[in-house]
This record gives structure tokens, C-alpha cells and sequence, in this order.
């Protein structure tokens, strides 16, 4: 028998819409500033996004930035692909997930690709919400196979093909990889969490007819 879960959900808070407009009303900030709104300027990446030199030389006046990168974008196109994508995935994961869970994977699946961005070394400036999204991609497919007690495998190569797909020029892979194994054991850990606590529900209010 096939059991979904009864977690709260997150969906009655909308989060996927106020992530959406936070990211969407930085932009407009950051666009106002740079005196253009089709790009932001570099100084104003180097402030708010994740420039690696000033946290790795300066240090903890700057660590603010390893938060500040994943609601900054660098121009239309690069707001505009991922709030798509947060939208598709973010709406998913409000079905799964609780609202402290959702916002964990959110927030710390950025952070780890911010992270792993940083051991790159000090050549290097990132912005973008991709490493928080590729979180919450990564929590739904593993989620939805390992509640079901399916194979993961399908989920990890589409993960795989995905994470392939979004590979460029400026593209800052090593926070989609971050993200994305983050999310890929987050969801893991919730379906079995989850189903565990289903199943005990399930079997202390089970009773045979007399």
C-alpha cells in the first residue's frame, strides 16, 4: 500500500512566491543602483554577490556575502531562467516538505555550493539562487523515489543529465554540485523520516475487525 505523507505542508505559506519576489525586488535594487536593468554592474556584484578574494583575504566582514550571492543576480536572462526554475521546483517541494524543512534545504543547499565555490579559490565572483535551486531539485526526485521505496537510480542519473545540461561558460558548476548533493541527501533523509513516522502512525491505529 501505497502511503503519502502527512507533514504540515508548506504550501499555504506561498514560500516559493515570497523567495520569487525577495529575488525579484534585489534584482530591481541592484539593477537601480548599477544604473542599468538589463545587468548589474561589478561593483555591486562585488558587494552583495560571493566575491571569493575579499571573504578568503579579509575575512569575517565579508562573510555575509556567502548568503547575500543567492538572491543576486547577474542580469535579466540570469534572474529570469532561475526563478523558472524556483517556481517548477519550489511549488513541487511545498508539497513534500514542511516550511522549516523546505527553507533548510533552501538556505543550506545554497550555502554548500557557495562553500564549495569558495574552496575554488580567490579568482572567482558568483551570484545566483542556482545552488538553492538545484537543492530543492535534488530533495524532490530523491524524495519522491525513496518514499516509494523505489530505485534511486533513475533519480540520480536524471539529476545527473540535468546538472550536465546547465553547464556553460558562466556557469558556476561547483554550486550547482553542492546544491545539488545536498539535496540529494536531504530528500533521502526526509522520505525515510517521513515514511517511518507514516508506517508507526499506521500500525498503532490499525485494527482488525472483531
Amino acid at each position: 500500500m501505497f502511503l503519502k505523507p502527512n507533514i504540515k505542508s508548506s504550501q499555504r505559506y506561498k514560500i516559493t512566491y515570497v523567495l520569487i519576489a525577495l529575488n525579484i525586488v534585489l534584482y530591481i535594487y541592484c539593477a537601480i543602483v548599477s544604473g542599468n536593468a538589463f545587468e548589474i554592474s561589478n561593483s555591486v556584484a562585488e558587494s552583495l554577490g560571493q566575491a571569493n578574494g575579499l571573504i578568503l583575504d579579509v575575512g569575517f566582514p565579508y562573510y555575509y556575502q556567502l548568503f547575500t550571492a543567492m538572491f543576486i543576480h547577474a542580469d535579466l536572462m540570469h534572474i529570469a531562467g532561475n526563478m523558472m526554475f524556483l517556481l517548477i521546483f519550489g511549488l513541487r517541494a511545498e508539497e513534500m516538505f514542511s516550511l522549516p524543512e523546505y527553507l533548510g534545504i533552501y538556505i543550506i543547499g545554497g550555502l554548500t555550493g557557495n562553500l564549495l565555490t569558495l574552496a575554488s579559490g580567490p579568482f572567482y565572483l558568483s551570484v545566483g539562487a542556482s545552488g538553492a535551486i538545484f537543492a530543492l531539485f535534488g530533495a524532490c526526485i530523491l524524495y519522491d523515489r525513496k518514499f516509494a521505496r523505489q530505485s534511486i537510480l533513475g533519480a540520480l542519473m536524471f539529476a545527473g543529465f540535468l546538472l550536465l545540461m546547465n553547464m556553460g561558460e558562466r556557469v558556476n558548476i561547483l554550486s550547482h554540485i553542492g546544491g545539488l548533493v545536498f539535496g540529494l541527501i536531504a530528500g533521502y533523509i526526509l522520505a525515510s523520516k517521513h515514511r517511518s513516522a507514516i508506517e508507526k502512525q499506521y500500525t498503532v491505529n490499525y485494527s482488525y475487525p472483531s
